[in-house]
């Protein structure tokens, strides 16, 4: 049995780090689908900037929208909601048979609006409704300034996927603003079964510390962050709190382990999916971490619920000189910053392909 497929039995759902207009029109996705156990996928500004800039698949969909007076970011999320749409229709069969617990796609809001409350909802709303599908997240980083927009689009009935978390803090205070838009639209009578996960990554955790700790501690450190907050979503489960909002119909907002590729070259390439094995999460991974699981990987033992050995491994790394509540804060900052980063790159991909197209056209 292939690793991907012994994770499913397990219960943790193996979504797909990626998207390309050309993974759809070949029919790699739908493989992966069958093949891998791959039942959601995500997408970010880096996935389609690559996507984009290193195909000609876009190009007669972005000369068609160039004639009807589309440029740059409007230009742009057209083209990411055909893709989003017609991804969403190949999970739309998991979607149904899991009564909405998975089958999910996601699509972000621009990044430039990461510290901009009331532009993020917009957007989000915005994105949900011309999108038109049921199993559409909409990536709302967990900022600050992201929570209150988090909230609101609960309230509004918008499903959404809080990114940009990095420690079990910046998670339960995105679990809150779920909880808090679904206690609202409880008391408002309506149906509290909207749908969210809450995104932590892992990896960026160790490439920040690489060589500044023992090497023992070598590539642990996103390991036990993941572990303080399974234990922190557990017991958020079993909370009076959430059993309450559980009792009126609402379902459980899931936790997501992302940024689960491999970035230390000496270390196994499928280091954090051994690692991470949990009923009940999500492990989003990049395309080759998809292969090498499939092809070579095996699950290491589940996580425990009580976060296991976290505290201790988490007192060494504090003992070399590392304050994880600083090295959150400071992640998620520059997470922001790089998918603003991304999105500017993106911005000047579709410029230039436009450019590009427009001349051709014209001689």
């Amino acid at each position: 049995m292939k690793a991907t497929q012994a994770l499913h039995n397990l219960g943790q759902s193996i979504w797909l780090d990626n998207i390309t207009r050309d993974l759809l029109d070949s029919g790699t996705l739908a493989r992966y689908i069958n093949e891998f156990s791959v039942t959601g996928l995500t997408s970010n500004p880096t996935i389609f900037d690559h996507a984009i800039r290193n195909s000609t698949a876009y190009d007669a969909a972005i000369r068609e929208k160039m004639r009807k007076g589309k440029s740059g970011e409007a230009l742009f999320f057209e083209l990411a909601l055909e893709d989003i749409t017609r991804a969403a229709a190949l999970f739309g069969p998991v979607h149904e048979q899991t009564d909405g617990v998975d089958g999910w796609v996601s699509l972000e809001v621009s990044p430039l609006l990461a510290y901009d409350t009331a532009s993020t909802l917009a957007a989000a709303r915005d994105l949900h409704t011309r999108a038109g599908q049921a199993n559409l997240f909409i990536k709302i980083p967990g900022t600050r300034e992201g929570l209150p927009a988090i909230e609101e689009a609960i309230f509004s009935g918008v499903p959404i996927n809080v990114t940009l978390l990095f420690s079990r803090e910046q998670y339960l205070a995105a679990a809150d603003a779920f909880l808090r838009g679904i206690e609202r639209r409880i008391d408002a009578g309506l149906t509290p079964s909207v749908a969210s996960v809450a995104s932590l990554f892992v990896s960026r955790w160790d490439a920040a510390v690489m060589g500044k700790v023992p090497e023992p501690l070598t590539n642990q450190l996103g390991i036990a962050i993941a572990k303080r907050a399974l234990k922190g979503y557990r017991e958020l489960l079993a909370s009076p709190r959430w059993q309450r909002a559980g009792d009126a119909g609402a379902r459980p907002q899931r936790l997501l382990w992302a940024s689960t590729g491999t970035k230390d070259p000496k270390a196994s390439d499928v280091l954090y999916v051994k690692a991470l094995a949990a009923p009940f999460t999500i492990n989003t991974v990049p395309e080759s971490t998809l292969k090498a699981l499939a092809d070579h990987g095996e699950i290491g033992a589940v996580l425990p619920a009580d976060g296991g050995d976290c505290e201790q491994v988490l007192a060494a790394f504090a003992k070399s000189g590392i304050d994880v509540d600083t090295l959150a804060a400071r992640l998620q900052e520059e997470g922001a910053k790089s998918f603003v980063s991304s999105w500017n790159d993106l911005m000047g991909v579709i410029a230039a392909k436009s450019a590009a197209l427009k001349t051709a056209a014209a001689s």
